[in-house]
C-alpha cells in the first residue's frame, strides 16, 4: 500500500520527520494492502504552543490527518496513533520494536489529546556508546517524552566511562578524546531538534569553570587550583581549595564579588552562544557539607546567596536581550529555602526538586502535615530520607516560587539495581507521578543510566506514558508492555518479575540501613529459589519463535544475573565479607565477560560502582 503524506513545504522539521515515520512504519504494517492512504500533518494555529503537548488524530480508511499545538507534538501524535494501532516501542533501537501487521480497515481513529505535564524527559547518566545515546534519543518521543538533558558542558564523561570501559578488566580503552564527545553532542542535540525535542543543558561544572578548570566530570584534576582563583574557592576547615582536587564538587565563596561575577558571566557567555538551549541549569558544587565557612558567608546562607546569583544572572541576561529559561535546584544545601533573598524575575525561572536521598520502596505520600524543616546547620546537614521529610522543603520553597517546576529524580539512577524486577519500581514511578499535580509540580525528569533494562525498560515506559496520560494504570501498562515482549505466556513472566521484586531492596542496594540484615539474607535466598524454579519456563522457549527476539533471551541473561548478585547480597547481609567479596568478583566475571552481548540492556559500569561504593562490597583489589 501506497502511504501519501501531505504537510506545507515551510513545516519545521518534526512534521517532515512525523511524516517520514508514518511512511515507513504505516508501509511495513500495511503491507499486504492494496491503494493508498493520505495523511495530512501540521500545526493547529488555534492551539498554544506554551501548553502541555496537543494533539489530534483522525484516520478513516483511505485518509486522514495529525495535527499538534507544536511541530513535536505532530510527531508525538504520530507515535500514538502507531502505538494505538498496535506497534510497541519497548527498548532503544529497531530490536525494542514490534510491528504488527493489520488490515485498511483497521485504520479508524479519531481521538485528541493533551499531555497531564509539559516536562517529561530523561537525563544522560552512566555510561553510554555514541549509539546508545542516538537511540535513546529516537526512543523517546515514541514513548510520551519531550525533553532530553544533556549534563555538563558536554557530556564527556557519559561517553568516557564506555569508549574507556571503565570497571571492565577484560577490555582495553578504545580511542576517544573530547573532540569526539563535543561531535557526538553537536549531532544529539541536531537529531533532538529533528523531533522537537525540548533540550536542557549544562547544571553540572559551574563552579569548577569559575575557579578556571575544566569542569566536564567529577574525575579529580590532575592540576592544582591556581593562585590567583583561591581566594574565590569556599574556605571549608581553613582551606580554600579544590574540595578533595574535584572542580565539579568544589563550591565558591559567594561573599567574593569576582566569585559572583565569574559565575554570572560563564552563564551569561553560555546562553549567548548557545540560543538552541531551551533550558539552561545553574547548579552550584555536586557535594554537601563543603560550603564557605569564612564571616561573611556566615552571615547568611546558601540558599540566599544562590539566589541572589540568580537574580544576578538575570538581570545579565535581561540587559542583552536573552529569555533563556533559567533552572534552578532544590538538592542538597539547597533544600533549606532562603531566608531572606527572592527572584526579583520569577518569571525566567524553572523550579527543579531534586530529592536525591529519598527511599524508593514506595511512592510519594502527600500528608496532611509535614514535618517542620530542621534548622540548617553549616556544613553538618543530614539530607532526607523519608518521602514527607523531603516534601517538607518543597513546600517551603514553594511558599516563596509559584512559577513552573519539576522533579528530578532518581529511581533508575541507581536504585533499580536492588528491585530485580523492575515491578516495584514501576509501581513507585506511576504513584509519583499521579502524585505530581498535588505537588504543585508540572513534570518529571529522570536521572538514570540510559541503559536501565534488565530484565526489561518497563519502568522507564511507565514514566513516559504516565506522565502523557496520568490516568493510565500501571496494570494496563503491563499487559501492554508484556504481551508485546513475550506473547501469550507474558503473565507468567510477569508473575516472576513481581516475586522478584516483593523480596527486593532497593534501599539495601542503594546504602540505606544496616549492612547486616536477616530479612534480606532470608529474601536472597528466596529469590535464589525462584529462580531455580523459573528455568523450565526458560528452557520451553528456547526452540521457539519467540527466542529470535531479544526478550525471553535478555530474561535468560537476566536470571543468572540475579542468582550472582542475590548469592553477594545474601552473604553480605549474613557478615560474611570475604564471601561476599569473591562471590562479587564472579558476579563482575559474568557480566564484564558478557557486556558487549547485553549492551543495551545493562550498564556495567554503573552496577559495579554501585555496589562497590553504595552496597558495601570490598572486593580485593589485584
Amino acid at each position: 500500500m501506497e502511504i501519501k503524506t501531505i504537510f506545507s513545504p515551510d513545516a519545521a522539521e518534526p512534521v517532515a520527520f512525523a511524516a517520514a515515520e508514518l511512511s515507513a512504519y504505516l508501509g511495513r504494517m500495511l503491507a499486504g494492502e492494496k491503494g493508498a492512504v493520505t495523511i495530512s500533518l501540521g500545526v493547529r494555529p488555534d492551539q498554544d504552543p506554551g501548553l502541555p503537548d496537543w494533539f489530534s488524530v483522525k484516520l478513516k480508511g483511505t485518509e486522514g490527518f495529525i495535527v499538534g499545538n507544536r511541530s513535536g507534538s505532530v510527531l508525538l501524535g504520530a507515535y500514538d496513533c502507531l502505538r494505538r494501532l498496535g506497534c510497541r516501542f519497548l527498548a532503544p533501537g529497531k530490536v525494542g520494536e514490534v510491528v504488527p501487521t493489520i488490515t485498511r480497515k483497521e485504520l479508524m481513529l479519531k481521538y485528541e489529546h493533551r499531555a497531564s505535564f509539559y516536562h517529561r524527559g530523561v537525563c544522560i547518566e552512566g555510561a553510554n556508546s555514541r549509539e546508545n545515546v542516538l537511540d535513546f534519543i529516537d526512543w523517546l518521543p515514541k514513548t510520551g517524552y519531550n525533553s532530553f538533558f544533556l549534563q555538563f558542558k558536554s557530556p564527556y564523561i557519559f561517553y568516557a566511562r564506555w569508549y574507556e570501559h571503565r570497571g571492565n578488566p577484560l577490555r582495553g580503552p578504545e580511542s576517544f578524546a573530547l573532540e569526539d564527545a563535543l561531535a557526538w553532542m553537536e549531532e544529539a542535540e541536531r537529531e533532538m531538534k529533528r523531533r522537537g525535542l525540548l533540550l536542557h543543558k549544562v547544571g553540572h561544572g559551574w563552579t569548577g569553570e569559575a575557579l578556571g578548570c575544566v569542569a566536564q566530570s567529577w574525575d579529580a584534576d590532575p592540576e592544582p587550583l591556581r593562585q590567583d582563583k583561591r581566594p574565590l574557592a569556599a574556605l571549608v576547615d581553613g582551606v580554600r581549595d579544590l574540595y578533595k582536587g574535584v572542580p565539579a564538587n568544589t563550591n565558591l565563596c559567594f561573599h567574593h564579588g569576582e566569585a559572583v561575577d565569574a559565575f554570572a558571566a560563564l552563564v551569561t557567555e553560555y546562553a549567548r552562544a548557545n540560543p538552541n538551549t531551551d533550558y539552561l541549569h545553574v547548579w552550584l558544587a555536586d557535594a554537601y557539607n563543603n560550603v564557605c565557612e569564612c564571616e561573611g558567608c556566615q552571615k547568611t546562607t546558601p540558599s540566599d546567596q544562590y539566589v541572589e546569583l540568580l537574580n544576578e544572572i538575570d538581570r545579565r541576561l535581561t540587559a542583552e536581550g536573552f529569555g533563556t529559561k533559567i533552572v534552578f535546584l532544590l538538592y542538597q544545601e539547597l533544600l533549606w529555602p532562603p531566608i531572606k533573598a527572592r527572584l526579583t524575575n520569577p518569571g525566567r525561572f524553572v523550579l527543579m526538586f531534586a530529592p536525591i536521598s529519598r527511599t524508593f520502596e514506595q511512592s510519594y505520600q502527600v500528608e496532611k502535615k509535614l514535618p517542620a524543616i530542621p534548622a540548617y546547620v553549616r556544613n553538618q546537614i543530614t539530607l532526607p530520607t523519608s518521602l514527607s521529610e523531603n516534601l517538607a522543603f518543597l513546600r517551603g520553597w514553594q511558599k516563596h516560587f509559584q512559577g513552573d517546576g519539576f522533579v528530578y529524580d532518581y529511581p533508575l539512577g541507581r536504585a533499580h539495581y536492588g528491585d530485580f524486577g523492575y515491578m516495584k519500581l514501576a509501581r513507585v514511578i506511576s504513584g509519583d507521578v499521579k502524585q505530581l499535580e498535588v505537588l504543585g509540580l508540572n513534570g518529571y525528569i529522570s536521572c538514570q543510566e540510559l541503559r536501565a533494562g534488565l530484565p526489561s525498560f518497563f519502568p522507564n515506559y511507565v514514566l513516559g506514558r504516565t506522565l502523557t496520560d496520568v490516568s493510565v494504570g500501571v496494570n494496563q501498562l503491563m499487559e501492554e508492555y508484556f504481551s508485546a515482549a513475550y506473547g501469550k505466556d507474558w503473565p507468567a513472566v510477569a508473575d516472576f518479575l513481581f516475586q522478584l521484586s516483593n523480596l527486593s531492596s532497593t534501599d539495601y542496594v542503594n546504602g540505606k540501613g544496616d549492612r547486616l540484615d536477616e530479612n534480606i539474607a532470608a529474601w536472597m535466598e528466596a529469590i535464589r529459589e525462584l529462580c531455580l524454579d523459573f528455568a523450565p519456563t526458560l528452557d520451553a522457549h528456547r526452540n521457539q519463535a519467540g527466542w529470535a527476539t531479544p526478550f525471553w533471551r535478555v530474561l535468560d541473561y537476566h536470571r543468572e544475573y540475579v542468582l550472582k548478585l542475590s548469592r553477594t547480597l545474601r552473604q553480605l547481609a549474613r557478615g560474611e565479607e570475604k564471601k561476599a567479596g569473591d562471590s562479587w568478583q564472579a558476579f563482575r566475571d559474568l557480566i564484564c565477560e558478557k557486556e558487549l552481548d547485553f549492551q543495551l540492556w545493562l550498564d556495567v559500569y554503573r552496577v559495579l560502582e554501585v555496589t562497590e561504593n553504595y552496597t558495601g562490597f570490598r572486593p580485593e583489589k589485584p
